[in-house]
């Protein structure tokens, strides 16, 4: 695993231009095996999560061509229905594959993917939904198993909570589920969530209720190719701009789309962060006014996103007072606290709440990542440190931020892998 140096205290400047989600083109991938003509995805990030889940589609016979932040997946008569362990303990997005496998095949078998480290993901709303749409499922040696057995004429899928990936697999097995309507309530409403839909509906699927909590679905018998482009990455977004917020700086992102970020930008609007927004940019500027603390509790689209938590934990240890952070969505992301204190932080993980009190500065340690969000905080720790970071198991930053050594540097950001 790679090691990031980080020379801290310097000042960013200059524009960076965010990459395609990642959260929008991993279920799209899944989804493009919905139909056997050529698809073109344009934007697509080069990540560690796309490449494997180029592999998944190559195993199961799939060509792909990935150049030039663009992938083109080559029309196919068939494809197979079954995916080794080793590519889907890579990440758990890649389970979403089990719904398009069923419908091609009225039959899958798809391994469980493995544990997460921020906390419990289970699989059992992906598998209800699936035996709502009609297919048994079973569980044997760690490998769930469909078999389609009924073709309802009616479905409703009532999630308990609206849950992505679920949802994500509901509806990428429904729309081709010829004569069935399918009704997913309570439906998961973020922008990834919206980029399927629209992905789905260009390719003929027939969807109602996009943006909403209640999704309506006519299976249709047939979907052809098309091309397609990835919305930003709301979270590299978020990322970027708050390096420009915690080593006080002035820089643009480029790539903002301001109607997905709401929540990010609220919050940091109470705690008084210098920020102006443009069109599809944001530009950070040095401050005139202390940052405040303040209450920040992560949770379910359209709340504060929990994939940004971190580094606004990492920003609020350089806030004035004191601060609270409470993560509704993963409980136990909280490991981040314990390498900022040896930054100098003051946070500490109580009770499923993050406490900070603010401080003026923190200073350069070896700091380990346990994950990528937890990876991304602390470079950001480590740009406004003084002296030198070294943040170990920085690879995980390579699943979420594309060409991230590249485009800091881009900012005049100190930075380098060993």
């Amino acid at each position: 695993m790679s090691e990031m140096l980080i020379r801290g205290g310097k000042k960013l400047r200059g524009e960076v231009q965010v990459s395609g989600s990642k959260n929008a083109v991993l279920p799209i991938l899944a989804a493009s095996l919905l139909t056997n003509e050529r698809i073109l995805i344009k934007r697509v990030p080069d990540l560690e999560d796309v490449r494997t889940m180029l592999e998944i589609l190559s195993s199961l016979n799939i060509e792909t061509t990935f150049e030039n932040g663009q992938i083109e997946i080559k029309a196919h008569s068939t494809c197979k229905n079954s995916v080794p362990y080793h590519l889907i303990r890579k990440m758990r997005a890649s389970f979403n594959i089990l719904g398009p496998l069923s419908v091609i095949h009225n039959e899958a078998g798809v391994p469980l993917p493995g544990g997460c480290s921020i906390g419990p993901r289970p699989v059992d709303l992906h598998l209800m939904g699936l035996n709502k749409l009609g297919f048994e499922n079973r569980i044997e040696h760690g490998v769930v198993f469909t078999q389609r057995k009924e073709k309802p004429r009616s479905v409703t899928v009532d999630l308990p909570f609206p849950s992505v990936g679920a949802t994500e697999q509901i509806l990428s097995a429904a729309v081709k589920l010829t004569g069935t309507t399918t009704v997913i309530n309570n439906a998961a409403k973020e922008p990834e969530i919206g980029q399927l839909i629209d992905f789905l509906t260009q390719m003929g699927a027939r969807i109602r209720g996009k943006d909403t909590s209640t999704l309506m679905i006519e299976g249709v018998e047939e979907l052809h190719g098309i091309e397609f482009e990835v919305i930003p990455d709301r979270m590299e977004a978020g990322t970027y701009m708050l390096a420009g917020l915690i080593t006080n700086s002035a820089i643009t992102v480029n790539g903002y789309i301001s109607e997905h970020n709401q929540a990010l930008t609220q919050e940091l609007l109470k705690i008084n962060a210098p920020i102006q927004i443009n069109d599809d940019r944001v530009t950070t500027k040095e401050r005139q006014e202390t940052l405040k603390g303040t209450y920040i509790r992560a949770d379910i689209y359209p709340y504060f996103p929990t994939d940004m938590q971190p580094q606004m934990t990492t920003l609020l240890t350089l806030s004035e007072g004191r601060s609270i952070v409470n993560d509704r969505v993963f409980p136990e992301r909280n490991s981040h606290a314990e390498e900022l204190r040896r930054l100098g932080a003051h946070a500490y993980a109580r009770n499923q709440n993050i406490i900070i009190k603010g401080q003026k500065e923190l200073q350069g340690a070896p700091v380990f990542a346990t994950d990528l969000r937890c990876a991304a905080a602390l470079i950001l720790a480590g740009l406004a440190a003084k002296g030198e970071t070294v943040v170990q198991e920085v690879d995980h930053i390579f699943r979420g931020y594309d060409r991230i050594v590249e485009k800091l540097r881009g900012l005049n950001a100190d930075v380098a892998l060993r």
